[in-house]
């Protein structure tokens, strides 16, 4: 396969992915489907290894690259089948996301639409088509399913992975069974049924694709492809001098009375081999920032692919190289049952600023000077706003049931070139702001103020980033549990910079733990003012 090839076949790829969102997006009910984007789309090939994806959330995207081999070799598949789960143990990543995969038989099966065909027992996937999508209500106590939770079991509803569609149909029971779950189910039912939709989509397009090019240029295809962005990847991470380099930060609190979580990290560089090894972090807690190891892989996957050039795919090949190591029952491979609503979030986040905070080490340690942009060097930021800053919030009183959840941005680390972006959502997310028209509409809220949050970047030659002011007035009693980080613990600066500032809750002006869940009455004001990024440089 030549290079025009091989670019034609990325591109059709990706373009699947593309589509699935944007039907995802279009038939979505909820607002954080629809206007957040809070989803994501993937190819994976038929052993579970991502062949392509859309450029949706980092961390929906990368854990699903690190889990799906486990779950897809698992099953047994038939043509029209559709797997739902959301269990962060058997390959989720907290329970508000779910995900549905959908298997990719050759086209000439496909084609004869027969359960009963006895093919059906022999012919293995070729390749699953895959979404997943952030829902407000999970079945949580806690309105927004976001609880301060300390066991998994407090989070919502558990869905090991289950058939939603078996030989091209739906499953009712099965869809009712989890949307009875829920406060609004028809809400909640649209919104599932718009993910069967996307992949029903995908599955689709992969069919034309196949019936095109067959079973074997397909396989072969997927070979140059992941061979490719192997390459590519070695090259660019070839950059980083051989070498040990280390980082610690730390979580201001688990939201269950622990505080000063250590995250740890030693990067081992040789020979364009990445040994990521989490060893000395602190072990899981009781509150919900742990998470399972797929989630930190999310998060170092992010880090090395945001090292490499645009044009890299986004496959298996391009992280071959990449080893991660987190012992057993730590903060960042925690077991069942530890809660890990937050670690999705909160915790991803955070890792992203350690790998990063390691890879600037080499400032450092390397003797020679930093005069382009392609250095290795340039490409490392402080540290940004390190939070999500998630809100979730509704109520259950009256047969009024409603659940919102958003995530709120801040401002990003400076670097040795650029100052930070102002305002913006960062690192392992890539969702929107909701439109204030959008949650006025839907919600009993008023945003009363929403605007940069002035001098918030850290000082330097580069300053970082400002961070942002949202405050929002209820119209009604309203349950709010706020998870967000970065309240202690300051974004960094690098190079002599300064750290971001903190960033601060209020409710009518009276200041809020990072992590807490209260009931707030018509009339009163939560402002939320969020990080901003460390500065680059002295001045």
């Amino acid at each position: 396969m030549n290079a025009i090839e091989l670019s034609v076949f990325v591109s059709r790829i990706e373009s699947i992915c593309e589509e699935m969102g944007a039907v995802l997006r279009r038939s979505a009910f909820s607002p954080n489907i629809k206007d957040r984007l809070d989803y994501s789309c993937a190819v994976f090939d038929g052993e579970g290894a991502l062949c392509a994806q859309a450029a949706h959330i980092p961390v929906h995207l990368g854990s699903m690259a690190y889990a799906m081999a486990d779950i897809v070799t698992t099953q047994t598949w038939n043509y029209g089948d559709m797997l739902v789960l959301n269990n962060p143990y058997l390959g989720g990543t907290h329970l508000p996301d779910v995900t549905m995969i959908a298997p990719v038989f050759s086209a000439r099966f496909s084609s004869a639409k027969s359960p009963d065909n006895e093919s059906n027992n022999r012919e293995q996937p070729i390749a699953f088509v895959v979404n997943r999508a952030h829902h407000a209500d999970i079945g949580a106590d806690a309105p927004g399913s976001m609880p301060l939770s300390k066991s998994l079991l407090e989070e919502g509803l558990i869905i090991s992975p289950t058939y939603i569609m078996h030989n091209d149909l739906l499953e009712d029971k099965t869809l009712q069974e989890i949307t009875l779950n829920m406060s609004r189910p028809d809400s909640a039912k649209g919104d599932f049924l718009a993910q069967i939709s996307a992949n029903q989509t995908g599955v689709a397009r992969l069919n034309e694709l196949l019936s095109q090019l067959g079973k074997m240029h397909f396989a072969s295809a997927l070979k140059h492809l992941n061979d490719y962005g192997e390459r590519v990847a070695r090259s660019a991470l070839a950059q980083i001098p051989n070498g040990t380099y280390s980082f610690h930060d730390y979580l201001d609190d688990d939201g269950a009375g622990q505080k000063n979580i250590k995250i740890s990290v030693t990067l081992h560089i040789e020979k364009q081999r990445i040994k990521v090894d989490f060893s000395g972090t602190d072990s899981q807690v009781q509150g919900n920032i742990n998470c399972p190891l797929s989630v930190a892989a999310a998060a170092v996957y992010y880090v090395f692919r945001c090292l490499m050039p645009a044009q890299t795919p986004a496959c298996a090949g391009t992280f071959r190289m990449i080893e991660i190591y987190a012992p057993q029952g730590c903060l960042l491979n925690a077991q069942y049952p530890a809660a890990v609503a937050a670690g999705n979030v909160e915790t991803s986040t955070r890792i992203v600023d350690v790998v990063l905070g390691a890879l600037a080490q080499i400032q450092a340690s390397s003797d020679h000077d930093c005069d382009s942009d392609s250095d290795i060097k340039s490409k490392i930021p402080a540290a940004s706003y390190g939070t999500m800053n998630n809100i979730a919030m509704g109520s259950r009183e009256n047969n009024n049931h409603w659940d919102y959840y958003e995530t709120i941005g801040g401002g990003l680390g400076a670097n040795q070139f650029f100052p930070g972006l102002n305002g913006v959502q960062a690192h392992m997310t890539n969702t929107l702001n909701t439109p204030i028209e959008s949650l006025e509409h839907h919600y009993p809220l008023r945003i009363s103020r929403y605007c940069l949050r002035d001098a918030s970047g850290g000082s330097g030659k580069n300053r970082g980033g400002m961070g942002l002011i949202r405050e929002v007035e209820f119209l009604q009693p309203t349950q709010i549990t706020l998870l967000t980080e970065r309240r202690s613990y300051s974004p960094w600066g690098l190079a002599g910079g300064g750290n971001g500032q903190v960033g601060e809750n209020r409710l009518d002006g009276k200041l809020l733990p990072g992590k807490i869940f209260f009931t707030a009455q018509a009339g009163q004001k939560l402002t939320i003012k969020t990080p901003g990024g460390g500065g680059w440089g002295e001045l």
